[in-house]
C-alpha cells in the first residue's frame, strides 16, 4: 500500500490557504487510498526565535484542527514530531550526507535569514539545518508521496537528492518519495497582497483567513480583499492576480473551475459576495467539530500518544537500518539472565 507522510508546523493560526491547500485533501483524499501519517512538526517551530508556551498551546490547537477537518486516527496516524525519536536519531546521519550548499540555497532559508537580520536578531543553526530534519521526518517511514503545498517543493527535492545519495553510498535504505500537489488552490494567496502566500506567520492578519475566524470576520476579510485594475473579471494570475486568487480560492470551496467561474461574474462585488459565504461554509463544519473537540482534551491526548506509538514502531526499523549502513555499532545487548548463570 502507498505510504504517504506529511506534515505542518504549529508556528502560527491554521489559516485557509493551509486548509485548501493541504489539509482538506489529505482528509478527503489521501488518508483513505494510502497508508497515511500526518505529523505535527513542533520541532520545526524552533528555528526562530520563539515562546515556549506557545508553541505548546499552538501544537495542541494543530491537533485539534487536524482532527477538526476529518484526519481519522482509526484510518491514518497523527502524532507530535517531537513525540518520536527517530526523527532527530536520523537527522544527524542525513547532515553527514548532504551539503552546505544545498542548505544554502534553500529559498526559505534565504527569505527567513534575511528577514531575521532586518530585525537584528541572530540567525539559528536549525534554520539552516531544517531541510534535512525535514527530508528525515520523510525519509524515516519510507513514504512513497509527500501532499505538499508548492512552497515546500524544494524541501521534498532534497529529501529524493539525500535518499538517492544514501542508497548509492552506503546500499539501498530508503524510498525516494515523490511530491503530490492538489488540482486546485494549490497555494491560497494573501488577500491583502496576492503577490504572497496566505501564511499563518503573518504579521497582520487583515489578508488571512484563519480557520477559527467567526463568520462576520471571515466575510469582513474578503468584501475588503484587494482585486485588480479594471473591471473585467477575468482569471489571468499575472496580470490579475487579486482577483485570480479569489477565484481560485471560491473554486476550492464549491468545486468549480476557476476560469470557468469567470465567466460567471460581471463585478468584482458579486465574486466577493459569493467567495465570503462560500468560505464561510466551507469553514462551518471545522469549528463546530473543533468546538466538540476542545472540550474532550482527554480524548486528543490519547490520539497524540497512539499516533506516537505507531509512528515510533514504523520509523524504528528503518532508523536502525540506516545507522549499521553508514557504519555505526549496533548497541550492545544486556546479558540474559539465563546467560549470565
Amino acid at each position: 500500500m502507498t505510504r504517504v507522510f506529511s506534515g505542518i508546523q504549529p508556528t502560527g493560526h491554521l489559516t485557509l490557504g493551509n486548509y485548501l491547500g493541504a489539509m482538506r485533501r489529505w482528509a478527503e483524499v489521501d488518508q483513505h487510498r494510502a497508508d497515511s501519517l500526518f505529523c505535527v512538526v513542533d520541532l520545526h517551530a524552533l528555528t526562530m526565535d520563539h515562546d515556549p508556551a506557545r508553541v505548546r498551546r499552538l501544537s495542541r490547537q494543530t491537533t485539534t484542527l487536524l482532527l477538526a477537518a476529518g484526519l481519522d486516527p482509526e484510518v491514518c496516524t497523527v502524532f507530535l514530531q517531537s513525540h518520536v525519536d527517530e526523527h532527530t536519531r536520523l537527522s544527524y546521519l542525513l547532515e553527514c550526507v548532504a551539503t552546505d550548499g544545498e542548505m544554502r540555497r534553500m529559498i526559505q532559508y534565504k527569505e527567513k535569514a534575511a528577514k531575521e537580520r532586518d530585525r537584528g536578531g541572530s540567525v539559528r543553526l536549525s534554520l539552516l539545518t531544517y531541510p534535512v530534519l525535514m527530508a528525515a521526518d520523510i525519509l524515516a517511514y519510507g513514504t512513497d508521496e509527500v501532499p505538499v503545498g508548492e512552497d515546500q517543493l524544494q524541501h521534498v527535492e532534497l529529501a529524493r537528492d539525500v535518499a538517492a545519495r544514501f542508497n548509492q553510498r552506503y546500499g539501498h535504505t530508503f524510498v525516494v518519495p515523490r511530491t503530490t500537489l492538489p488540482q486546485v488552490a494549490a497555494r491560497v494567496m494573501n488577500l491583502q497582497d496576492p503577490t504572497r502566500k496566505m501564511g499563518k506567520s503573518d504579521d497582520s492578519g487583515a489578508g488571512v483567513v484563519y480557520l477559527l475566524d467567526e463568520p462576520d470576520v471571515v466575510r469582513k476579510k474578503v468584501l475588503r480583499a484587494v482585486t485588480d485594475s479594471g473591471r473585467e473579471v477575468v482569471y489571468d494570475r499575472a496580470e490579475r492576480p487579486g482577483v485570480a486568487n479569489l477565484l481560485d480560492i471560491l473554486a476550492a470551496c464549491t468545486g468549480g473551475n476557476p476560469e470557468s467561474l469567470a465567466d460567471v461574474y460581471d463585478s468584482y462585488g458579486s465574486l466577493k459576495k459569493d467567495t465570503a459565504e462560500a468560505v464561510v461554509e466551507v469553514l462551518r463544519p471545522v469549528q463546530a467539530r473543533h468546538r466538540e473537540l476542545c472540550a474532550d482534551p482527554v480524548y486528543v491526548e490519547g490520539v497524540l500518544r497512539d499516533g506516537a506509538e505507531k509512528a515510533r514502531a514504523l520509523a524504528r526499523p528503518t532508523v536502525d537500518t540506516a545507522y549499521r549502513a553508514i557504519g555505526l555499532l549496533p548497541p550492545v545487548a544486556e546479558p540474559s539472565l539465563s546467560a549470565a548463570r
